[in-house]
């Protein structure tokens, strides 16, 4: 398609049958407000305030220039753009930055309007000093929403206390190949769960309010990660966490991919950011461009004959600001001229982007900038918080009785390239991870404290155990990854170079297997560090890096208990020496308090109850596989979704539902009996899944509907029971949403394959059109 004819279709595109209901988010008086701002407006003003430039470009020695300020934001800017990651500095001084920035704003521009700034916030808020969370693949494994928004909640204060009003996140991908490099972003491969966890992601940290909350902004719309051209799989799973976002926790900021669909580069895609988002979704806030994503309609995609063509095709289509060093967006004064686009289409973004500011509190005579005082970034609770959601997170994959550890064992080999670094504790767009990667430069490892396995160990077991560390092999040996600059990404990625760890001691293999031998038990901590997962980190394989997979096969050698803990960005093929383990741990990239939550799952202080919310692969085959269609191809499956074992055991028992539940109905219930039978107390976390009986449904196979994480002491029972609505079985069929009225089998179950109950259930009456598409999106539990 020629970028003539893409350009055309982005200011014609005008057809739509689905009209979301979305409560609209701009009040009169919002509006009034910024009508009258721009009456008086001219264009550089209102094109400073839909693009988003960096702090870096108005400092001199690390302090806020006025010459700079005066040259480079003379008519006031939109966004400064991870300002807190591209500063190594104290809260309060990060604080006291902004507000200088923002009285620059307020007093020298014309308009004195204030800058949103926006950084990452999936791990917590990428700053020094700041609580770092789990990376979001663990926190898929906890399966706990209500634990998200309070994590998120304390990411909002923490924004909110130095002058930030907007986060880029969450990620809403789904992933389903640990190939990817940003596999490690994502909730995992199911759009039910992502979108639970998702809605909740973005209700803690907006609140209810955005003057004191933090607008979240969805990302990547829609799509990203895969190449589904399918409006099926589309509509049905991908779209869905980012509309749940949208029309029940009110997302009010979203960031298009840098990927295509049917072709057509997203950043430039009417179908994508008009038709789908606004006239289907009923979406009525800001759209934010990635990184760079709208040069690359000219310098990747090649669907502009130049930049300037490129700002416009985008604007056209939908976008409304362009992050984060614009290099479009200033000609669209120029393409204004030339015809290339509207002062309309300006002017509705940037209407968009003030009616953002507004609700933020930007735009009030005496707006809020951080908070007065000494700062706590990292407080107390914020950290309890950090080691409740690594608990939660970590997956124990395998167990022949050596866990919890025994009073027995009195000496530990404690060896591994990640048993006694930070480095593989922190995933990417942690502050730390930016720092290291983004920036190439260092951080400080204890600012927030970083505890690593053996620092928790050692705190935690006692004098009367043993720990002897090694070592023993270094996270790999030749680099076996590389940065891909192919142009599909962040455009700082062309100058950076990989790096590795430094300052550590050098591995020795040999004093490792006699440390090992000379034990009770070898906790082996393998995986992957910050280098070696991310975006724009490109691995051969997804196995353990290096020589890791041989050290551990010396390790099984020496005939003592092998505890492998590996803590990654991603599943790793481990089948080759899984059940020659005493146990195996998926620990993920478990933030700050990593050392401590590991340690109490070792000792039994905690009774591990995650559960996966990927599939974990068998092979390293670079497929996608999901849970849904069955795993058909059996042997790349190594252990399923949902799957994750506990030092308790369960039972279920006592399903009642209805056999037959009219299309009409608001909710049928489905309840079951769920009884600790072992002798520890316990966290299981339930499962509901959906299958048709009609082999020639066009529903997947199985799907989850609901799931629940139920707390039960030694021997207790609770009584569980599912609302589900008939609408969670709606499928989009002929460009409509539709629920059918056919047979399904009713399954609950601890993972995706180990189903304990089942029951049938035929939805009677005619199949039940959705005119305005989904508006019922999770079952309700109720517990007693």
């Amino acid at each position: 398609m020629s970028f003539r004819k893409i350009l055309v279709l982005s200011v014609l595109y005008v057809c739509g049958n689905l009209q979301a209901q979305v409560k609209p988010y701009i009040t009169p008086e919002i509006e009034k407000q910024v009508d009258a701002l721009m009456v008086d407006m001219t264009m550089e003003e209102k094109l400073a305030q839909i693009m988003g430039t960096r702090l870096e470009e108005i400092l001199e020695d690390g302090k806020v220039s006025l010459e700079k300020c005066r040259k480079h934001i003379p008519n006031g800017i939109g966004q400064f753009c991870q300002f807190a990651a591209g500063q190594a500095l104290e809260p309060e001084k990060l604080r006291d930055l902004v507000r200088q920035v923002q009285h620059y704003l307020m007093t020298e521009t014309r308009l004195k309007i204030p800058a949103i700034f926006h950084e990452e916030a999936i791990t917590g808020f990428a700053t020094q000093g700041a609580t770092t969370f789990p990376q979001q693949i663990g926190v898929g494994c906890t399966w706990n929403p209500e634990l998200v928004e309070k994590n998120t909640h304390s990411t909002a204060v923490n924004m909110r206390a130095v002058g930030a009003t907007l986060a880029l996140s969450p990620m809403l991908d789904l992933s389903r190949t640990a190939h990817w490099n940003r596999h490690q972003e994502s909730y995992g491969e199911d759009s039910y769960l992502t979108s639970r966890l998702g809605v909740a992601f973005v209700q803690g940290l907006q609140g209810n309010d955005f003057k004191t909350g933090v607008a979240a902004t969805v990302k990547h719309f829609v799509g990203y990660g895969t190449n589904n051209d399918d409006p099926k799989e589309l509509y049905e799973e991908y779209l869905m966490p980012h509309e749940a976002c949208m029309k029940i926790a009110g997302a009010k900021s979203v960031m298009p991919s840098y990927g295509e669909y049917k072709g057509v580069p997203v950043a430039a895609s009417p179908q994508m950011l008009d038709q789908i988002l606004r006239k289907e979704v009923g979406f009525d806030g800001l759209v934010v461009s990635d990184y760079g994503a709208i040069n690359l309609l000219f310098k990747k995609y090649k669907v502009a004959i130049d930049s300037l063509t490129a700002g416009a095709m985008s604007l056209n289509a939908g976008m409304d600001v362009e992050l984060s060093s614009p290099s479009t967006f200033p000609k669209l004064g120029e393409a204004l001229k030339q015809g290339l686009t509207t002062e309309a289409k300006i002017n509705t973004a940037v209407k968009r982007a003030l009616i953002m500011k507004a609700k933020l509190g930007l735009l009030d005579k005496n707006p809020i900038i951080g908070k007065d005082g000494d700062l706590d970034l990292d407080t107390a609770e914020n950290r309890k918080l950090a080691y409740q959601t690594a608990s939660e997170s970590i997956v124990l994959l395998e167990n022949k009785g050596v866990l919890p550890l025994k009073k027995s064992v009195k000496k530990i080999a404690l060896v591994g390239p990640n048993a006694a670094t930070v480095y593989g504790l922190l995933g990417d767009y942690t502050y730390q991870g930016m720092r290291a990667f983004w920036k190439q430069s260092a951080f400080d490892s204890n600012n927030p404290k970083l505890v690593t396995i053996k620092e928790g160990l050692e705190s935690k077991i006692g004098k009367k155990v043993q720990i002897a560390y090694e070592r023993g092999c270094d996270w790999n040996d030749d680099l076996e990854i590389k940065i891909d600059k192919s142009g599909a990404g962040d455009s700082r990625l062309d100058k950076l170079k990989l790096l590795t760890v430094k300052d550590l001691e050098k591995p020795n293999l040999q004093r490792a297997l006699e440390i090992s031998k000379d034990s009770d038990v070898i906790i082996a901590v393998m995986g992957e560090n910050l280098y070696l997962n991310g975006e724009g980190r490109n691995r051969k394989g997804i196995r353990l890096p290096g020589e890791q997979e041989a050290f551990v096969q010396k390790l099984l050698a020496t005939g003592k208990p092998v505890v492998l803990i590996m803590l990654s960005g991603r599943q790793e093929v481990i089948s080759n020496f899984s059940d020659q383990c005493a146990a195996v741990i998926q620990g993920w990239f478990p933030g700050e308090e990593a050392g401590n939550a590991i340690a109490d799952i070792l000792l039994g202080t905690v009774n591990p109850s995650g559960k996966l919310c990927v599939t974990y692969p068998k092979t390293e085959k670079n497929v996608e596989i999901d849970y849904k269609n069955g795993y058909p191809e059996k042997e790349l499956v190594h252990y399923p979704f949902g799957y994750g074992l506990s030092y308790t055991k369960y039972e279920y028992s006592d399903l009642k539902m209805k056999s037959n539940v009219s299309n009409s109905n608001e909710t049928f219930s489905v309840s079951f009996t769920l009884k600790n039978t072992g002798k520890v107390d316990g966290t299981e976390i339930t499962q509901l899944y959906v299958s048709p009986k009609n082999a020639a449904s066009t529903l997947k196979p199985i799907q989850l509907k609901g799931f629940e994480r139920v707390s039960l002491k030694a021997g207790e029972s609770k009584k569980v029971t599912f609302n589900v609505s008939p609408e969670q079985m709606a499928q989009y069929k002929n460009s409509q949403w539709i629920v059918e009225s056919e047979a399904y089998e009713i399954k609950v179950g601890a993972s995706s394959t180990d189903i304990r109950l089942k029951g049938e259930m035929q939805l009677t009456g005619k199949n039940k059109l959705l005119p305005k598409g989904r508006q019922v999106f999770f079952a309700s539990v109720t517990k007693n």
